[in-house]
């Protein structure tokens, strides 16, 4: 039987200039039918002038998103702080953006790419907790499948970067990625591509958050990254799919970065790094763990990430085994769905779920399945936890352990560098030993 020819990808492009389709026709239906929720959120998401404070807000007054779209003016007047001019826009602006939802839902499906409604089971647990959280997500690819994002960790930093920059991004995503972690990003120039690139190298997971809508490719030379991307992890973006790269759209971008992840690590900002709007608001508003690699002292590109870190805004951290002992609390935290309580503001309540359109999937409590008790063994295979077996009865030489676990030198050596950047065992000498715990 021969081969079904591969799906068009991002990068084989249409005359406009869009992305055309590039959707595998193996892939299940990228809307699902009887996702009522995120087909009702689409009008209030295309609805000029509504961005998604007032969407979360107006899904809380009316109780559903139909409720919401019928208010008159004088419905949405009486909501504290908008006033008559505002109410009558929003009214305008959701009748007008009706006609719109048909074709947005056909563009998406040709493009490829799934909504997700806030409120869905299958919505990112943490990108719920903060506020606002997006109403709608487009995605490209897959968030959380199987429970492979249970560890995402942003990596942020300047456009304009150097070789050092570029190389610590790429060995911290590398190393992070081997060690079961989802390495989130912007997908931008500079540190971001590193960091998804270094993630991509080792197969691991990585999510790109673009500032623009799915429709776009920006900046243009990524459309192959875009391309690994929604295979290995995700493309994503709450705004419209045509929607232009606009810098107006990059610091809401950047709270959804930070907001998919436990916490935030930054590798060269200057003191005008867009990298430092998202680490304020990680660490001031989501409560996440915020982290700096220092640069040269003498390079203007790490300014802002030393200024960071003289302030006591971040740890400062020098290698993976560092990330993995900072996020160590937060992760378990996030597993035990006592997140949100133990990192919000407790003077701000945390943002509620809002109601989805009658006959929407609702969101159940996370199932909790198998949890690690610890970051750092998450995910281990066989091979790794009998390395570990091996070395809780004493230390061993390499030799001893591949002979004791039946394993080829080569193997061996690249299991134990994974185990080593975990902090799992330490070298004393000639021989291996399981770090105390």
């Amino acid at each position: 039987m021969s081969a079904s020819p591969p799906p068009p990808r991002y990068t084989e492009r249409v005359p406009n200039g869009l992305w055309s389709n590039p959707s595998n026709p193996a892939d299940p239906a990228p809307i699902a039918p009887d996702d009522l929720a995120a087909h009702a959120l689409l009008r209030l998401t295309l609805a000029k002038g509504v961005g998604p404070r007032t969407t979360v807000r107006l899904l809380r007054a009316f109780g559903s998103v139909e409720a919401a779209c019928r208010a008159s003016p004088a419905d949405l007047a009486r909501l504290e702080g908008l006033g008559e001019t505002k109410a009558r826009r929003i009214a305008e602006a959701l009748r007008d953006s009706a006609e719109l939802v048909e074709p947005e839902l056909a563009r998406a499906v040709e493009r490829g790419v799934r909504l997700l409604a806030l409120g869905h089971p299958g919505y990112p647990a943490l990108l719920a907790e903060i506020d606002p959280p997006p109403p709608l997500l487009y995605v490209r690819g897959s968030l959380d499948a199987d429970g492979a994002d249970q560890y995402p960790v942003a990596i942020v930093g300047s456009r304009r970067c150097t070789a050092y920059g570029i190389e610590q991004a790429e060995r911290f995503a590398m190393q992070l990625a081997e060690a079961g972690l989802t390495i989130v990003s912007g997908g931008a120039r500079g540190i971001d591509a590193a960091a998804h690139r270094g993630a991509l190298r080792v197969r691991g997971r990585s999510i790109a958050v673009l500032g623009c809508g799915l429709d776009r490719c920006y900046p243009p030379e990524h459309g192959d990254l875009y391309d690994q991307l929604a295979r290995q992890g995700a493309v994503v973006s709450e705004l419209p799919m045509t929607t232009p790269p606009n810098a107006e759209n990059f610091p809401a971008r950047n709270r959804i970065i930070s907001g998919l992840s436990l916490g935030v690590i930054v590798i060269e900002a200057g003191r005008k790094s867009g990298a430092l709007i998202t680490a304020r608001q990680a660490v001031e508003d989501q409560g996440r763990e915020v982290m700096g690699v220092p640069g040269r002292v003498d390079s203007d590109a790490s300014l802002g990430t030393h200024d960071l870190l003289k302030q006591g805004g971040a740890h400062l951290v020098t290698s993976p085994a560092d990330v993995l002992e900072i996020l160590e609390n937060a992760a378990r935290h996030a597993h035990q769905g006592t997140h949100a309580a133990r990192y919000a503001d407790p003077s701000r309540p945390v943002p509620e779920t809002p109601p989805p359109r009658a006959g929407a999937i609702e969101a159940g409590p996370r199932e909790a399945g198998p949890r690690e008790a610890s970051l750092r063994e998450a995910g281990l295979s066989d091979e790794q936890r009998s390395i570990l077996a091996a070395l809780a009865e004493g230390e061993r030489t390499p030799d001893e352990l591949a002979q004791g676990v039946g394993l080829d030198p080569g193997r061996l050596r690249a299991l134990l560098t994974v185990l080593e950047v975990r902090g799992l065992i330490v070298r004393r000498g000639l021989r291996l030993a399981r770090k105390p715990t």
